[in-house]
């Protein structure tokens, strides 16, 4: 969790600061500086998004510190909808291919994280019994 709050806390920065570097990774192309038509709010949206994402690695991170349990298995279900919500803006022509990866990261990040609820809870298990 903590790795994941680290990460997504600093893409969020860099969606911040570099707004090009961030279309780039996901598979845009940035557009040149005031060649955007009357009406373009991508970069609004990026810097929102951006927020979000620093905001929620924020939480991971903190949720990590405390060992939050049940916030670790809230993630697992959003997550999972998050990949299939953007895996289908791809598939469906919304978003490019390069914006795969945002949803196989979520998906692959969701199921990390069932896994090890999964066998922490099964270590537990056998502890008691």
């Amino acid at each position: 969790m903590a790795v994941f709050g680290l990460l997504a806390a600093s893409m969020g920065v860099v969606g911040l600061v570099s707004p090009d570097t961030m279309l780039t990774t996901m598979g845009f192309e940035p557009m040149a500086d005031g060649s955007r038509a009357d009406g373009d709010h991508t970069l609004v949206f990026l810097t929102a998004s951006s927020m979000a994402a620093l905001n929620m690695g924020v939480y991971y991170i903190l949720a990590a510190l405390a060992d939050w349990k049940a916030f670790f298995r809230w993630t697992v279900p959003f997550r999972l909808l998050t990949c299939a919500v953007f895996t289908l803006a791809v598939v469906s022509g919304r978003a490019p291919a390069g914006f795969l990866g945002v949803g196989l990261w979520e998906g692959l990040g969701a199921l990390a994280t069932g896994a090890a609820l999964r066998y922490e809870n099964r270590i537990r298990k056998q502890a008691t019994a």
